[in-house]
């Protein structure tokens, strides 16, 4: 019996095309994911840097120098470390649920221009930080704005962009990630060889130019049609903008379809509850399921500690930081390629192809540091090469995959009356593990040591099993019609049939 496959007969193309103006709307909004990967790569970095470990975990820079006791593993195992890194997530959290009201009550552009005030504010306070306590509540701070980018972004996306390149448009959230990880990496490699030992501060502080971007940006950016039908009822405003965007004079069957969606839309009072409710079970599985596995891929454990692990296997300061250079540029590589062929492979296919690839080099990367690497001991150069060369064969998987599609699928299958809920629910999720692995993962390394690597390749074959088992085809489905995925799909069917059914004999 084929699984998963699901290709709705009731789907239909919308007059348009991809437009300059939807092109360059897009752009300044993606720019959200720059800030997001920064914040990622940055942290990671200035965390093996040892200025910044001796002025604000002096115990950690002694620890790594000095005890010669200590097992390799356990050198940067420290709480507070891992808070500075992971507090940012848990205020993201939080923020996500405020900003699922914004989103829904007044617009996506808003929320879009809350996230990068407050990530500026909190890369002023990162960079001006003189004791821990400032440098936490700046993290804070970025947390807040990520909170509302990341739950914004990818809906504004998703909806600006015509349903045939809705793939690709959404992953350029992703492949912006990746440009904010990469240059966060080369930053990091060039003010740590500042004598002074400041470099630490120009890397954090420099978060404040995206998030300039972003938030003057957003002062332009349009409102989409949805959320202008969701708002005001005002259907010859969205006509209008549907015209501007998709470059054509007939838009009535995708004005249709908005308009009917918002219709049912304004049934729902309570988007959090309502998403409770059976016949929206798949969209609630996924918007928990995909962002859970896209974590527990272990990616946060190279994108933040990417230097640190690096280290640990025996690589020097420098040399980490230019190998994190080296996995975040292929980062962007595989994302692009991902970008480009979205929409004519499928989400499907490159997710369990991708999921293949990363639990098979994970393996291996454990098998190597199990069999070469003691306690106290250090990686011969040709094994440390490999074992870059396998963790380079796991990122550019995850870059090709779970990276941008972990963000394009969720944003694309929620009706409009639950999306603002569900791209929370998202975030959240994704927030949530991102900071537990973020808390946890240097404990973890501490007393798993190799094990770690088997553990998250584990996850990857449940995650891509999950997928071909329950994951319809997205690819080409427009956005106010994805409902019937669910309807053929050979498990969910079995779910939401007798509710869609009461449904439209109530209607």
């Amino acid at each position: 019996m084929a699984v998963g496959i699901a290709l709705p007969s009731s789907s239909r193309d919308y007059n348009g095309r991809l437009t300059l103006f939807v092109g360059l709307s897009c752009l300044i909004a993606a720019v959200g994911g720059v800030i997001f990967g920064y914040d990622i790569g940055i942290s990671g970095g200035v965390t093996s840097m040892e200025p910044f470990l001796v002025k604000f975990f002096p115990e950690v820079y002694t620890r790594m120098k000095e005890d010669t006791s200590i097992s390799n593993y356990c050198k940067f195992d420290s709480q507070l470390l891992t808070l500075f890194t992971s507090s940012l997530y848990l205020a993201g959290l939080m923020a996500s649920f405020v900003a699922s009201y914004v989103t829904r009550a007044f617009g996506r552009k808003l929320s879009v221009l809350a996230g990068g005030a407050a990530f500026l504010a909190g890369a002023a306070l990162g960079g001006a930080a003189f004791n821990v306590y400032m440098l936490i509540f700046g993290r804070v701070l970025l947390g807040v704005g990520i909170g509302f980018s990341n739950q914004a972004v990818p809906v504004y996306l998703s909806e600006m962009a015509p349903s045939r390149y809705r793939g690709a448009m959404t992953n350029s959230f992703q492949l912006c990630v990746g440009f904010g990880v990469l240059a966060a990496n080369l930053i990091n490699y060039g003010t740590q060889k500042i004598k002074e030992g400041y470099g630490w501060r120009i890397s954090l502080a420099m978060a404040a130019l995206p998030a300039s971007v972003l938030t003057l940006g957003a002062i332009f950016l349009p409102e989409t049609p949805n959320s202008i039908i969701q708002r005001s009822n005002d259907n010859e405003k969205a006509k209008q903008m549907l015209q501007k965007i998709r470059g054509v004079e007939d838009v009535q069957m995708e004005l249709d379809d908005l308009v009917n969606a918002n219709a049912v839309s304004k049934m729902v009072n309570r988007p959090f509850r309502n998403i409770m409710q059976r016949n929206y079970r798949p969209q609630l599985v996924m918007s928990i399921c995909i962002p859970f596995f896209q974590q527990v891929t272990g990616i946060n454990v190279i994108s933040f500690y990417a230097p640190i692990l690096f280290r640990t296997i025996g690589f020097g300061e420098s040399a980490s930081l230019l190998s994190a250079v080296v996995t975040g540029a292929i980062g962007i590589v595989t994302t692009f390629i991902s970008m480009l062929i979205v929409d004519k492979v499928g989400r499907r296919a490159l997710l369990i192809g991708g999921g293949i690839q990363m639990s098979v080099s994970q393996t291996l990367v454990g098998c190597i540091i199990a069999a070469k690497l003691g306690d106290q001991g250090k990686l011969s150069n040709g094994y440390a090469f490999v074992i870059l060369s396998l963790i380079c064969i796991y990122v550019a998987g995850f870059g090709i995959s779970w990276g941008p599609l972990g963000w394009l699928i969720p944003s694309e299958i929620f009706p409009l009356e639950i999306r603002s809920a569900g791209q929370s629910i998202t975030v959240a999720v994704n927030f949530l593990f991102t900071f537990i692995i973020g808390q946890t993962f240097l404990v973890m390394l501490c007393h798993l040591k190799y094990g770690l690597f088997f553990f998250f390749g584990g996850w990857v074959v449940v995650m891509t099993g999950f997928v071909y088992l329950l994951l319809p085809e997205t690819k080409g489905v427009p956005i106010e019609q994805m409902d019937s995925i669910w309807q053929e799909h050979w498990f969910w069917n079995k779910i939401i049939d007798k509710e869609l059914k009461g449904k439209m004999e109530g209607e």
